[in-house]
């Protein structure tokens, strides 16, 4: 089974948390996901963090801090999910990758809106809103 390492990155700022959709064509389409992605080979999270949020939202990361790591199993797929709350950013976040985004207010996040991976950390977020 394949196993993917994965950057995170909750952008939040005043109440709000940045939100992108994954694409139709790709795995969980359509579903609201925390922009990141896939860590390459001999990155940490971090540095997978800041070069994924560069290329998909344009932001260059000031400060971030590990939040949280999601171990979830799909039918035929392994991802650990490493979160980072990212509070302070040069730039402004957009879908630089054409994909839809928008903020919305930590206290409205839908658990049913992401990928099951991250249902444990919206709920969590959401309840310490």
């Amino acid at each position: 089974m394949k196993h993917l390492q994965v950057a995170v990155g909750i952008i939040r700022k005043d109440g709000e948390i940045f939100l992108a959709q994954r694409s139709a064509d790709s795995y969980m389409a359509n579903r609201w996901e925390f922009p990141g992605g896939k860590m390459e080979e001999g990155e940490t999270p971090e540095q997978a963090l800041k070069r994924e949020l560069l290329e998909e939202t344009g932001i260059e990361v000031v400060n971030a801090a590990a939040y949280d790591t999601v171990d979830h199993t799909y039918d035929d797929l392994r991802v650990t999910l490493h979160f980072f709350i990212v509070d302070r950013w040069n730039g402004e976040p957009w879908g630089r990758e054409g994909q839809p985004q928008r903020w919305v207010r930590q206290s409205e996040l839908d658990a049913e809106a992401f990928p099951p991976a991250n249902v444990e950390i919206v709920a969590r977020l959401k309840a310490s809103a």
